[in-house]
């Protein structure tokens, strides 16, 4: 990825078991089935499986890559004698520690030095790369977007039951995850070079093992010119990842071409805006990290979409974002639609199915940028 602004995602995904839906250790054989056709990797656990686009320049191309991994990762779990689940957190069951001795040497390792930490970790994320001029953009736009993370966290909430209970908050996964040393939001970084100098610290003093484990929700990359968001909890459906890939590749055009400096917010006030997003998602009050004040989470996704309309414009999606912002009024947030299907059952395996069936639908009648089997694009 060379060109700025170009955008690919990771969809990160539960495996489990089809008859008593809690998470499967599969991802071996998934990967197997997989094959060498599109960029699929294993994760943290043997209950998840990833796939990543290629590099795309347009949001059709895209939207056509986003569903393509959906439907290939889908076929190879059902030849795995499993099934791909587009979660936060599985519904039923615990994704981790892995059963038995893990034959990974860098799980091992993981396992070693952090410890009990791994317990329940199996969990699932979106992350969207974006194309850009330098390094130095990469943490100009990093900077920038801090204060709108927890607006990112709240559109894309998607894990609010564990274990057949709901946990009350609309996406457990960030606080799974905000048990890592290093993870949530990044630090306001001086440049590129305080982002390696506070990475190289990081590993001397052994609190990650590799730069992979630099989790923070935005960091540059080390070796190509792209900045990586990993905010969000992996979307139901495959037009909700591509309005999160879509916003912010289009915070990242607008942040890195911007005249005037990103505004510096303070730490507490942000992480006290992570905790209310991942209580409330979209659907209740946010917190806005510049100034304190509580509003409308939905306010707050509609002046982000302001922020970069122009941006969203020239894509060509500024339409289709707004849209979807309405669509979430009507139908509420993947949390809220996970808790109105398990308030509807007494059985969480319901709501499980719920999920599988959002995963792999065709979701060509929701996804505006994708293509007509006869051509054209919608």
């Amino acid at each position: 990825m060379t060109q700025p602004w170009t955008v690919g995602v990771e969809q990160e995904f539960l495996l489990v078991d089809p008859e008593s839906r809690r998470p499967a250790a599969c991802a071996a054989e998934v990967a197997r089935h997989a094959g060498d056709l599109l960029d699929v990797q294993r994760e943290l656990t043997p209950y998840q499986i990833e796939v990543a686009t290629p590099v795309c320049h347009t949001s059709a191309e895209l939207a056509e890559q986003v569903l393509l991994g959906r439907t290939h990762l889908a076929d190879a779990a059902r030849a795995a004698s499993c099934r791909l689940l587009a979660a936060g957190v599985p519904p039923v069951g615990t994704a981790g520690p892995p059963p038995g001795s893990s034959d990974d040497p860098r799980y091992r390792l993981v396992e070693h030095s952090h410890r009990r930490l791994l317990g329940g970790q199996g969990v699932c994320g979106l992350h969207v790369h974006v194309g850009v001029p330098d390094r130095d953009t990469a943490v100009r736009v990093s900077n920038a977007l801090r204060p709108w993370l927890p607006t990112l966290l709240a559109l894309s909430a998607n894990s609010p039951v564990e274990q057949a209970a709901d946990t009350g908050y609309a996406s457990w996964r960030s606080i799974v995850w905000s048990r890592w040393p290093v993870g949530g939001p990044p630090p306001h970084l001086d440049s590129a070079e305080h982002y390696d100098h506070l990475v190289r610290t990081l590993l001397q003093t052994e609190v990650v093992l590799d730069v992979n484990m630099v989790y923070w929700d935005v960091r540059p990359s080390s070796h190509v010119p792209t900045v990586e968001v990993r905010v969000a909890d992996i979307p139901q459906t495959a037009h909700e990842v591509v309005v999160i890939a879509e916003l912010v590749r289009a915070f990242t055009r607008t942040a890195g071409t911007a005249a005037e400096s990103p505004e510096r917010v303070d730490d507490v006030l942000l992480r006290a805006a992570y905790w209310r997003a991942a209580r409330d998602g979209v659907d209740g009050l946010g917190a806005d990290p510049r100034t304190g004040r509580l509003l409308p989470a939905r306010d707050l996704a509609a002046e982000l979409v302001a922020y970069c309309a122009d941006a969203l414009r020239d894509a060509g999606s500024l339409e289709a974002v707004e849209d979807h912002l309405e669509w979430l009024r009507a139908n509420g947030s993947g949390a809220a639609r996970q808790r109105r299907a398990f308030g509807a059952s007494p059985d969480a395996r319901d709501l499980v199915d719920l999920l599988l069936a959002e995963t792999v639908a065709d979701g060509r009648a929701r996804l505006p940028w994708t293509t007509h089997r006869t051509g054209g694009v919608r």
